[in-house]
């Protein structure tokens, strides 16, 4: 459990990386050219890791069993946010960033085992923190529906395609900025 802990501190803590541009630190290309740095750390990192055989004790402590052999999730974590930030205006992709940021660490405490289906009362409460997140970033009730619900599904379910497991911390903000745009794009204004 305490590796566990461990994990989603280290996950929450990214809600720095959007929290830059809501407090107007960095503007908005700013951010998209740390995190394009960071998933370039990132991508040398597992490069080392898997390729050379890094083994730093951190990893240890804050990768998952299914990840010893793949990609990290804090590659893929950063990966998803760069993508998001690249593909999307700020207003589509903070909220996803941030469903990534504190809705997943929050399911990942509440949930258990390391795949699978979570259970139904964690698949509430992530939906719940991501509409709030959405709602309190103004998005209209359809996007914030559809990005809420589109998070939960990405957090609900990791798919293995050819013995890889597409973990959550890439399909969350992912799946969440599509949802968002396409709420934005075409869902009805409900005011």
């Amino acid at each position: 459990m305490a590796s566990e802990v461990k994990r989603r501190l280290v996950h929450v803590s990214g809600t720095g990386v959007p929290a830059l541009y809501l407090l107007d630190l960095l503007t908005w290309e700013q951010l998209r050219l740390m995190l394009v740095l960071g998933s370039a750390v990132a991508l040398v990192l597992e490069i080392i890791r898997l390729l050379v055989g890094l083994d730093w004790r951190i990893y240890d402590e804050l990768t998952r069993s299914y990840e010893q052999d793949n990609i990290a999730g804090y590659a893929l974590y950063f990966f998803g946010m760069t993508v998001t930030a690249w593909a999307f205006e700020p207003r589509v992709a903070i909220p996803a960033m941030l469903m990534l940021t504190i809705a997943d660490p929050i399911s990942g405490l509440l949930g258990s085992g390391e795949l699978g289906i979570k259970a139904i009362h964690t698949l509430l409460v992530t939906f719940a923190v991501c509409l709030v997140i959405a709602s309190l970033l103004d998005l209209p009730l359809p996007a914030a529906v559809l990005g809420a619900l589109a998070a939960t599904l990405a957090d609900g379910v990791k798919p293995v395609v050819a013995g890889y497991v597409i973990d959550d911390n890439l399909t969350i903000p992912i799946g969440a900025a599509m949802a968002i745009f396409l709420g934005l794009q075409y869902a009805p204004t409900l005011v």
